[in-house]
């Protein structure tokens, strides 16, 4: 059912490697496509700068007129990890710059919906703003960017999703993706967007003697990476070499202490160790719990704690978004099984039944998690899946995920020129998208979507591959190695942890948390006996029958009560 293969990643060039690394970087570095030693540096000297984006010198004048006339500066921002990060940093960044009347805005996704709507804009207008700056948001936003331009304000956009046909017609545009920019990497999240326009405000500032005439002390804009980093991980935007820098120098600061507030207090509540934080903690532990803000209440919580320079109250606003997140993986796991089961009803044995553009929906389904639903089905039937839930007034809203050789938002903008009638609003990346459309065009937008699909997708393209670093030899499976794949990152998307592959004998296992397998294995050709555990696991498909299996693992550390070990954490396994 869906089987999985394991396939080894190609030999990738290593003669501009340097010579001293472990031969398994080496080779792990190369898959990836890195052929210079200065791709592995990680100094902020190494950024691109920002002089190429398109837009920056009329943002930063628009924001150097506003500081000069102390107007009022009010932040849009998104209701997700990446927003609620980036909305952080402007407010910081620009009160650390002498602004001293700005203030913020996030939409309620379930009342407003994404964006700069007109809506939003008539709550904005309640702050009476002179300049409206969007982050993470706004480069659709031609409804909303009109609207408060009708009503006097100036509107700077700061985004980084993909461009229509047609700009807002806003006062000013950062936004690496909009066309004719020319800046190097289109993979910056909106928190390095608003980073790189404070780094270049900066500048202009100081080239006028502000921080001088103003009494101000120049800020260190580095204080702010580790905001940087938390969105731009949270937000899974591919870890290209200059994300790579913002996210190492962020995890560098946060484990040498010098982090916020509200970002350890999260780190504390989701049990992770500043100190030996790596970028899978931002990722997997502290982005979902500020998201979960977004997804069930409002991420003026998250945007709140993240702002706090108080440890005691963040420490109660982090428990406040931990208990949320609790709520919201019970609502994930409901919606789960609910999905799976309908998929039951297709003959879940044959996978030429489902379609390969899969369509879900229930009525009583939570708009804030269709998002995690449809990556969930997504990676386990690996075809492209879009859930659907309620939204009022007849409408539905969706969250797409899709597969390599499907870009997401494409398809939907296919889908939308064949059948102008079908969708009412959509957005998004290659990966992920949001999309609306009403209740009673869903069994033909379903259609309308396997059909978009299948003209990009043949069925062997909706077989799941698991792709392998090799095999590592029995002496590199403790914790020295470990440890050096950790530090070898950061490693993300688009720059994936090194997965490796063997065959092992299993000499002990038991089931833990319920769904957890955990084992001690034996590598077939070796006599150490090595930890691992498999995540999530059906525990029927560990049968005592299965002496042996080959697995796919991570090679990771496990800290348990202060014991640091070696650990395989298990990704994929087959009898054999």
């Amino acid at each position: 059912m869906y089987r999985k293969s394991i396939v080894r990643r190609p030999p990738g060039e290593t003669a501009y490697l340097p010579a001293n690394l472990h031969p398994v970087l080496r080779r792990v570095y190369a898959a990836r496509h890195i052929n210079a030693a200065d791709e592995l540096e990680h100094g902020l000297e190494h950024l691109l700068p920002y002089a190429s984006l398109r837009g920056i010198e009329q943002a930063v004048d628009l924001l150097l007129a506003a500081l000069r006339d102390q107007r009022r500066l009010l932040i849009v921002a998104d209701f997700d990890a990446d927003g609620a990060t980036s909305c952080a940093l402007a407010v910081r960044a620009l009160r650390l710059m002498g602004a001293r009347d700005v203030h913020y805005v996030v939409p309620n996704r379930f009342r407003y919906g994404y964006g700069l709507t007109p809506e939003i804009v008539a709550v904005a207008a309640q702050f009476q703003p002179d300049v409206l700056i969007t982050v993470d948001n706004g480069i659709s936003s031609l409804e909303g960017v009109a609207a408060a331009r009708a009503r006097g304000m100036q509107v700077l956009v700061t985004d980084h999703h993909l461009a229509g046909a047609t700009l807002p017609e806003a006062d000013a545009i950062v936004n690496p993706n909009q066309p004719g920019d020319a800046f190097p990497s289109k993979c910056l999240a909106g928190v390095g967007v608003i980073f790189y326009l404070m780094l270049a405000l900066r500048a202009r500032l100081r080239e006028e003697h502000w921080f001088t005439r103003s009494s101000i002390p120049e800020p260190n804009l580095a204080q702010l990476l580790d905001l940087v980093a938390l969105g731009t991980v949270a937000d899974v935007v591919p870890l290209d070499h200059n994300n790579r820098i913002l996210v190492s120098q962020g995890l560098g600061r946060i484990r040498a202490g010098r982090v916020s507030a509200g970002l350890r207090a999260l780190l504390d509540v989701a049990g992770r160790s500043p100190e030996r934080i790596v970028a899978a903690d931002l990722g997997f532990a502290v982005g979902p719990r500020l998201n979960a803000a977004g997804r069930l209440e409002d991420m003026s919580l998250g945007i709140e704690c993240l702002l706090s320079d108080d440890a005691t109250a963040a420490r109660a606003m982090a428990q406040r978004l931990d208990e949320l997140n609790k709520a919201r993986r019970a609502i994930e796991t409901q919606m789960q099984e609910e999905a799976l089961a309908g998929l039951q009803q297709l003959s879940l044995d044959d996978d030429g039944s489902l379609p390969h553009g899969l369509c879900l929906y229930e009525a009583h389904w939570h708009q804030g998690v269709i998002g995690i639903v449809a990556s969930r089905v997504k990676d386990r039937l690996h075809r492209p899946v879009i859930a659907f839930a309620p939204a009022g007034d007849g409408v539905v809203k969706g969250s797409a995920r899709s597969v390599p050789g499907l870009h997401i938002r494409d398809a939907l903008d296919a889908v939308a020129a064949r059948h102008p009638h079908l969708l009412n609003k959509f957005g998004g990346h290659a990966m992920a998208a949001g999309l609306s459309l009403s209740e009673e065009h869903y069994a033909e937008f379903s259609a309308a979507f396997d059909e978009e699909v299948r003209r990009h997708l043949a069925p062997e393209d909706l077989r799941g591959v698991v792709y392998s670093d090799g095999e590592l030899a029995g002496r590199d499976l403790g914790l020295e190695f470990a440890e050096t794949l950790r530090a070898a990152g950061p490693w993300g998307q688009s720059f994936p942890e090194p997965l490796f592959d063997g065959h092992f004998e299993i000499v002990q296992r038991r089931i833990v948390g319920e769904r957890h397998m955990k084992l001690v294995v034996k590598p077939v050709d070796d006599e150490r006996l090595v930890d691992a555990i498999a995540f999530n696991c059906e525990p029927e498909t560990w049968s005592a029958e299965m002496q042996r299996a080959r697995m796919a693992y991570k090679l990771d550390v496990n800290d348990y009560r202060g014991q640091r070990s070696a650990q395989l954490v298990v990704e994929h396994w087959e009898q054999g």
